[in-house]
C-alpha cells in the first residue's frame, strides 16, 4: 500500500465535499431535477430487453453478496495460496473500508431512492446517496492498482478500472436504483476512505501486523523482509516502509513504529 502525504487532510476534504454534494442534492433544487432528468433520459433511450438483462447482471456483480464473495476469495487467495499476508491484509482493508464507508454517508445524507415506478428491480432498504455498488467497484480498482502500480500493467489497470467504474455507475442509473450524483459521490467517498486507510496503515497497522494470530505461519516475516529489501534496494521513498523488527519484545519494532508515525503524519 503506498504512502500518501497529507492523507488525513485530503481524506477529510474529499469526504466533506462528497457530503456537501449529497446534502445539496437532497435539500435544494440545484441538482435533483437534473439528476432525475438524466436518469429518465438513460432509461427511455437505452432500455431494451437484452440490455436490461446485461445491466442487471452488471449490477449483480457489484452487489453486497457478490462483493463479500469476491473480497473473501481474493484475500484468501493472497493469504493461503500466494502466502502474501501483508498484501492480503492491505487489500482486504482497502476494499472493505472503501466500500463500507458509504454507509456513514448514507446515514448523514439520507437521500431517498429515485421513484420506484422507474426501477427495473425496485430497491428497498438503504438510502440512495452514495451508491454502494459503485463504491465497491472503485475500491476494487484502487486495490488492484496498488498491487500493479510498479509493474508495466499499471496503465492497463487504470484504463480497465475506469471503464469498470463507469459501467457499474451507468448500470445503477439504467436500472433506476440511483441518481448520477449518487455514483459521483461514491467515487469521492470511497477515495476519501482509502486515503485514510493508507495513513493509518503506515502509522499504526503495518508495524503491528505480527500481533495478528497466525499471520507468521503464512510467511509474514518473509514478505516483510522482501519489502524491506526492495526499499533499501533503491525504492527510497515511503511506499515500502516496513519495520526493521517484527519479533515480539524486540527493540527495533518500537523504533520502526515511530518511524511509521513520522512518515504517515507528514
Amino acid at each position: 500500500m503506498p504512502y500518501v502525504r497529507h492523507w488525513l487532510r485530503n481524506s477529510v476534504l474529499l469526504f466533506a465535499v462528497a457530503i456537501a454534494l449529497g446534502l445539496v442534492a437532497v435539500h435544494t433544487d440545484l441538482i435533483q431535477p437534473h439528476d432525475l432528468k438524466l436518469d429518465r433520459t438513460v432509461q427511455t433511450t437505452f432500455r431494451t430487453g437484452w440490455l436490461n438483462v446485461v445491466m442487471e447482471g452488471v449490477s449483480a456483480l457489484a452487489s453486497p453478496i457478490a462483493g463479500v464473495l469476491i473480497l473473501a476469495v481474493w484475500s484468501g487467495w493472497l493469504l493461503f495460496v500466494r502466502r502474501r499476508p501483508v498484501t492480503a491484509v492491505s487489500t482486504f482493508l482497502v476494499v472493505a473500508v472503501g466500500w463500507n464507508s458509504t454507509q456513514l454517508a448514507k446515514a448523514i445524507v439520507a437521500r431517498p431512492r429515485p421513484p420506484r415506478e422507474f426501477m427495473l428491480d425496485p430497491e428497498i432498504g438503504s438510502n440512495s446517496f452514495p451508491s454502494g455498488h459503485t463504491a465497491f467497484t472503485v475500491a476494487v480498482v484502487i486495490a488492484t492498482y496498488f498491487l500493479f502500480r510498479e509493474s508495466r500493467h499499471r496503465r492497463t489497470v487504470l484504463v480497465a478500472g475506469a471503464f469498470a467504474v463507469l459501467l457499474v455507475a451507468f448500470s445503477r442509473w439504467y436500472v433506476g436504483a440511483h441518481y448520477p450524483t449518487d455514483t459521483l459521490g461514491s467515487v469521492l467517498i470511497a477515495s476519501s476512505a482509502i486515503l485514510f486507510v493508507t495513513g493509518v496503515w503506515h502509522a499504526w497497522l503495518l508495524p503491528r501486523l505480527y500481533r495478528i494470530p497466525l499471520l507468521e505461519r503464512f510467511g509474514l516475516d518473509q514478505e516483510l523482509a522482501e519489502l524491506e529489501a526492495a526499499e533499501h534496494g533503491g525504492h527510497h521513498d515511503h511506499t515500502r516502509s516496513v519495520p526493521h523488527s517484527r519479533r515480539r519484545g524486540g527493540g527495533g519494532g518500537a523504533a520502526s513504529g515511530g518511524r511509521h508515525r513520522r512518515h504517515a503524519g507528514r
